[in-house]
């Protein structure tokens, strides 16, 4: 019964923020476009399925992966389990006695963000407007493994206490850097794909690793560290993306420039071979 209520409430507060984009939709489809939607049926019928997921996906959120997401925190900087084994716990752990938190951290920043489904779909459309060049794959994991890196060194921020705005000034100088020497057509791409990838299914896990972790290490405030894990999985894939490209670039220019020197050679031999003919 308790379900069906939390599920009542929430379908509600899902009308209540979906409504506005209701109203925007059919009000400039009726009053300034002044046409009748096509396929009206259809339309409201997917509205249906769009509020109900969202109520779904809420709820989820509520009762699972925040829960879980604070549960895994407050288990790996318990200081009975970083010092396993001990008879008794006297010290306050340092900053390098958390590693299982940043392996953590690394492992479901990179994990959450493959099961992105924004980022697949980028992904997909980015492949085929640039004709196979980009791949898919080869896109998907660099911006896991930026996500994963941006998560870890904001796990070690709270952890050790330093400020947030030396992390993110510090890789948003290497952005600007990037994009002096980084393929044009893949600079928008990549800040794109900081952005799309904090959204469905990272956030949640990301928010509550923050909070948890800020909660249980000695010393942190949970609103003045627990937020800012977002930022860094927001940043780091833009640098990551911008790095698989200008490493994919390297890799083309020396396959190309060893093709020309077997060219070259190829030449030379034929024309070796005339002169004695």
């Amino acid at each position: 019964m308790d379900l069906f209520s939390d599920f009542s409430l929430m379908l509600l507060a899902t009308l209540r923020d979906v409504l506005p984009i209701i109203v925007i939709i059919f009000g400039f489809q009726f009053f300034i476009i002044r046409k009748p939607i096509p396929q009206l049926r259809r339309v409201l019928i997917g509205f249906a399925y769009v509020i109900i997921g969202l109520t779904l996906f809420l709820l989820g959120l509520e009762k699972a992966l925040f829960p879980i997401g604070r549960l895994m925190a407050t288990q790996l900087t318990d200081p009975a389990f970083i010092f396993s084994g001990a008879q008794s716990v006297t010290s306050v752990p340092g900053w390098q006695d958390y590693y299982w938190v940043y392996l953590f951290a690394f492992a479901i920043g990179a994990s959450t963000t493959i099961a992105e489904p924004s980022l697949i779909a980028v992904a997909i459309k980015a492949n085929e407007v640039s004709g196979g060049t980009i791949s898919v794959w080869g896109l998907r994991i660099a911006v896991a493994i930026g996500v994963a890196i941006g998560i870890t060194l904001g796990a070690y921020r709270i952890v050790s206490g330093f400020p947030l705005h030396y992390f993110i000034i510090s890789g948003y100088v290497v952005v600007v850097i990037q994009i002096f020497f980084a393929p044009k057509m893949i600079v928008p791409l990549a800040y794109d794909s900081g952005g799309v990838t904090t959204s469905t299914v990272t956030v949640p896990l990301v928010a509550a690793l923050g909070l948890g972790l800020a909660e249980t290490v000695p010393g942190r405030s949970p609103l003045l560290d627990g937020f800012g894990l977002i930022a860094f999985a927001r940043l780091f894939p833009i640098i990551t993306v911008m790095g698989y490209a200008q490493l994919a670039n390297y890799r083309i220019r020396r396959a190309k420039a060893r093709q020309q020197q077997v060219s070259e050679s190829d030449l030379t031999i034929t024309k070796s071979a005339s002169k004695r003919i």
